[in-house]
């Protein structure tokens, strides 16, 4: 065994290691993002996932093993989420104020985000495995997985999904919302974060703490109205 060789299979051993290369790889990635003017392209999520996952693959390392060690940050998933009702109580008589079009834009957006996934993915003849994989796509992960698992989805596809629905939607919000003249940041950000769930509330974060609010809202609204539908919609069937 080399000497390199020998380096890298004491430090492959250690969790600590590939928690190292995350907080390594985001902080690269902001510094990218930073560095480009915050461009939507930038996106820290994307950045990183696209330095560890070459990484990954030359060391032919396992995700069990990675995430042994990134197990860690999945953990601060949890404060960080309960840390978006910041903005929100800050800007809560503007959430107050817009409680009817917040529930309008609700149903009507959740109703879009599940009919037309579903309504592609089957005209492209997708199997119904994978249709049930899709449905909840537009929620965070932990909430999508379980709902897959119950109406017959497969729960890894379903994160898939929805990390590459997120990344996609805090990549367009911006240009798209500009292209559409949507100028008022409440909109901008029910629209992502309805949309892109926490990939797409950490962008709306990026540009303005009003977006930032109303995305987090919709997220956690959301991801609530989804599963009832999807659980009341299997209850009738």
């Amino acid at each position: 065994m080399s000497g390199l060789s020998g380096i890298w299979v004491y430090l492959a051993a250690s969790p600590l290691t590939w928690l190292g290369v995350t907080l390594v790889a985001f902080v690269l990635a902001m510094r990218i993002g930073a560095f480009l003017g915050n461009s939507p392209l930038a996106n820290s999520v994307l950045v990183s996932a696209a330095l560890i996952i070459p990484a990954l693959l030359v060391t032919r390392t396992p995700y069990q093993i990675y995430f042994e060690g990134a197990q860690f940050v999945h953990f601060l998933l949890g404060p960080a989420t309960v840390s978006l009702a910041v903005p929100l109580y800050r800007n809560r008589d503007a959430v107050k104020r817009s409680r009817l079009p917040i529930v309008v834009a609700l149903i009507a957006g959740a109703l879009t985000a599940i009919g037309s996934a579903l309504a592609i993915a089957a005209l492209f003849g997708a199997p119904p495995d994978v249709l049930a994989s899709i449905a909840p796509k537009s929620v965070s992960a932990p909430i999508a997985m379980e709902l897959a698992n119950g109406i017959g989805g497969i729960p890894s596809l379903a994160a898939v999904l929805v990390i590459l629905t997120g990344i996609t939607g805090a990549v367009i919000v911006t240009p798209l919302m500009n292209a559409l003249g949507i100028t008022d940041y409440r909109a901008r950000g029910f629209a992502v974060g309805l949309a892109a769930h926490g990939i797409g509330t950490a962008r709306a974060l990026q540009v303005s703490d009003v977006a930032g609010a109303f995305s987090g809202i919709a997220m956690a609204l959301n991801g609530a109205f989804t599963a009832a539908l999807i659980v009341g919609v299997m209850q009738l069937l």
